[in-house]
């Protein structure tokens, strides 16, 4: 979810640029803090004013220094500010933006603030500080001269926009998406630039993250130019393009396409290829690069919100992984088998009963689930999202080199749906017992729920409505899955091993990513720990790994989030008795957009202290 701007862009929303003046918040700031406070309750408006101010100054300059960003929001984005992508000009607005945000935050006082507005100050304060951090010359030496990966890189993430997140409702947006597929070569040279800056100063990727962008340079170069994704929108105009500008808009695509777009993608190509691969490291992990060690802390900070050691993350994923093994012990005699797990995990693997046959199969299987989920949410939750969710197998440019299934958001106005993908690449290595905890986490409860309700939610200052770290987003999707419990879902066995085996996953990450960026871990030492340890294929087991090689540290968010959630909920139901409703409690937790494990937790107590 999400555009790549740069590495760092996937970890942190970068905010702010000197495109607004700060006058206009110095002139404005005064006038309401003199304004008469007669109440206390005059006071936190007066002061939550202020605060709101900052926030939508803050939101003009993220627009400004983000604009792909506001394609997800269901706004335009400016060709022009798109072409700035990948340039160290971008990279001093974004810091001087960020410190003239701190700075007017200095100057709200926090008492004054309504409890609402508290909870957004935290949470502000934190990720700008988080970002200053982020975007230090020390630490973009080591991330913005790897601008991308295979693993939601702007080369792929970019196609995908065109082809279904960019509206094409009349002729001015097919000139609008024309204007932006104008500006990719410049921008996709501008990566280039960036990744011999790195070849320069001993910073580079690994050999598997480098081959496999030109893996899927190769895959989209080989489309024909009607299969191209670029080139979908000239397929079927809508009625409010006219027929007579129909033809000129095709010509201007295929131009546009054949003699900019893909050139561009064969300069990245043969760069990739004949210049970088060579020097790219062979070592998967962080570690091994120059500066490595220090990065991968800094990330972990950044997706779990908390201050972690590596190695006591592995302890903890050692320990998640022997405790969901002693319950999987208990699920495979239920499904008939009398074998070691090890033994089980090769029939799951080989047992035609245990995958689809066809896509329909999945496609029908997806649908009945999101049927008794539907059936169930009441129960559950008092807001549901206005976003309608759909069902889409991957587009067959990316299922390859796509995990078991994602989620795109749909628009904050609720005109886009949100959009469910699942995997039907390579049938024999998917599974049919993991396709409920799959939608529960994909769709509905899980992101669907999270990312809408948030968006939908026009109270909250935009950072928190679009805005969010991992181990909240990802942590609460991972929950999600645990209510298939008490829905029912997992009284079948195979949908019951499916669970156990997804969480198993997010155990594993816990070991694995920490064994490939913390302890050395070779690629295929932990794609062999996966196999071990699980019932999952190898197809999938080395598109896991692969992922944690591209992303380091965003894989240990899940547990971690979805540990402090369930704490949470233990916590409250003990201190609350028969007083805890659960829908209140989930209102709670997403009522405020995702918020940093420690900002959440706060918020909770509360919530417990004033409900007794």
């Amino acid at each position: 979810m999400g555009l790549n701007r740069a590495q760092i862009a996937p970890l942190i929303a970068l905010l702010a640029s000197s495109a607004i003046a700060p006058s206009a918040l110095a002139q404005e700031a005064p006038r309401l803090a003199t304004a008469p406070m007669a109440t206390a309750s005059v006071t936190a408006r007066s002061e939550d004013q202020k605060l709101m101010l900052l926030f939508a100054h803050d939101a003009k300059r993220d627009r400004q220094l983000n604009p792909l960003q506001a394609i997800y929001r269901g706004e335009a984005a400016d060709p022009a500010l798109v072409a700035q992508t990948f340039t160290d000009a971008l990279d001093r607005r974004e810091l001087a933006a960020v410190r003239l945000s701190l700075s007017a935050l200095s100057r709200i006082d926090r008492r004054r603030l309504s409890p609402e507005r508290q909870i957004s100050f935290d949470v502000f304060q934190g990720d700008k500080r988080t970002e200053l951090e982020m975007l230090q010359p020390d630490v973009l030496a080591l991330t913005s001269v790897r601008p991308l990966t295979h693993f939601g890189g702007l080369h792929v993430e970019f196609p995908s926009l065109v082809a279904g997140a960019l509206p094409f409702r009349n002729e001015a947006d097919y000139r609008a998406a024309l204007a932006l597929e104008k500006v990719m070569p410049k921008v996709l040279d501008q990566a280039v630039t960036k990744f011999r800056e790195g070849l320069s100063s001993g910073v580079v990727d690994s050999r598997l993250t480098t081959s496999n962008m030109i893996a899927q340079i190769d895959a989209l170069l080989a489309q024909k130019l009607e299969d191209s994704p670029f080139y979908a929108p000239i397929l079927e105009f809508p009625k409010a393009v006219p027929e007579s500008a129909r033809p000129q808009l095709a010509r201007a695509y295929a131009d546009t396409i054949l003699n900019e777009v893909y050139p561009a993608y064969r300069r990245l190509r043969n760069f990739l290829a004949n210049e970088y691969l060579p020097a790219a490291r062979t070592q998967p992990g962080i570690s091994a690069m120059k500066g490595g060690a220090g990065l991968y802390r800094k990330l972990i900070k950044v997706h779990t919100s908390l201050s972690l050691d590596p190695e006591e993350v592995h302890r903890l994923g050692l320990g998640e992984v022997a405790r969901i093994q002693r319950e999987m012990e208990d699920v495979k005699v239920r499904l008939g088998n009398s074998g070691s797990l090890r033994q089980f995990f090769d029939v799951l693997r080989t047992d035609p009963r245990y995958h689809p046959k066809s896509r329909e199969e999945l496609a029908k299987g997806f649908a009945l689930i999101a049927r008794t989920v539907d059936a169930q949410i009441p129960h559950y939750f008092y807001k549901v999202p206005r976003t309608r969710l759909e069902i889409q197998p991957y587009p067959a440019y990316r299922e390859k080199y796509e995990a078991g299934g994602s989620y795109n958001q749909g628009s904050a106005d609720g005109s886009r749906p949100g959009v469910f993908f699942y995997n039907a690449y390579d049938l024999p290595s998917r599974f049919l017992t993991g396709m409920a905890t799959l939608y529960l986490h994909e769709g509905a409860p899980g992101h669907h729920f999270q990312i809408s309700l948030a968006q939908e939610n026009t109270s909250l200052p935009d950072f928190q409505r679009f805005g969010g770290n991992t181990a909240f987003v990802e942590g609460w999707a991972l929950y999600a899955e645990t209510l298939g419990y008490s829905m029912g879902l997992y009284k079948d066995p195979m949908q019951h091993w499916g669970t156990l085996d997804d969480e198993m996953l997010r155990a594993m990450r816990l070991v694995v990513d920490t064994g490939i960026h913390a302890k050395g871990w070779s690629r295929e030492q932990a794609i062999e720990y996966m196999l071990a340890n699980s019932g999952m294929g190898r197809t999938d087991a080395t598109a896991e790994v692969e992922r944690y090689i591209a992303w380091p540290g965003q894989a240990l968010a899940y547990k971690v989030g979805a540990l402090t959630i369930q704490r949470l909920r233990r916590k409250a139901e003990a201190d609350l008795g028969p007083k805890f409703d659960l829908r209140a409690f989930h209102e709670q937790v997403l009522g405020s957009g995702a918020l940093p494990l420690p900002v959440l937790e706060a918020k909770i107590d509360r919530w417990i202290a004033t409900s007794r």
